[in-house]
């Protein structure tokens, strides 16, 4: 079952909060979790971002190709950097804080920052949904330029992680 994900403003108890102001990209995703969901943030966090498709591998693998020369740091560039440093990464992500309902991850680059937070909420009635919150500040040209070429590609990854979490936490026939 693929989740219905729901574009939303940026929540704002989110420990990235404070990186929405003067950011050049904010934008946050939500789905509500099937019961069958997981329970911990982690766990979720895990299930969205340790397994992309198939076509998200092959354009990440473009995307290193062709940013890598312009000194732009590649996805295994910054999972090898997190292994060296002994930071707990989710999928090429770097852990950068943790809490009982939320993770943050990212990378800073000489051309841009980036944070993501993938955020677990409950209402009064105990629905529990999960927020995929990203900001972006870019610091030159180049960084300006990759967020403008990249941010139609960003939207549909985010919600195709977020709608193929239904996949992976629904129960098995």
């Amino acid at each position: 079952m693929r989740l219905t994900v729901t574009p939303i403003d940026p929540p704002p108890m989110s420990a990235i909060a404070d990186d929405y102001r003067g950011a050049d990209l904010v934008d946050s995703y939500a789905v509500t979790l099937p019961h069958a969901a997981p329970e911990d943030v982690t766990t979720l966090a895990r299930a969205l971002f340790n397994r992309p498709p198939l076509w998200l591998r092959g354009l990440l693998r473009l995307r290193d190709q062709i940013v890598g020369p312009l000194g732009v740091k590649t996805t295994t560039a910054i999972r090898e950097a997190g292994a060296r440093d002994g930071h707990d990464r989710i999928g090429f992500f770097p852990v950068l804080g943790r809490s009982e309902n939320e993770i943050v991850l990212g990378e800073d680059d000489r051309h841009l920052d980036f944070r993501v937070s993938v955020l677990l909420q409950r209402d009064e009635r105990g629905a529990r949904r999960l927020v995929a919150t990203t900001a972006v500040r870019c610091h030159n040209l180049l960084g300006r330029t990759y967020l403008w070429v990249i941010k139609p590609f960003h939207v549909l990854v985010v919600r195709s992680y977020l709608g193929r979490l239904g996949l992976a936490s629904s129960p098995r026939p």
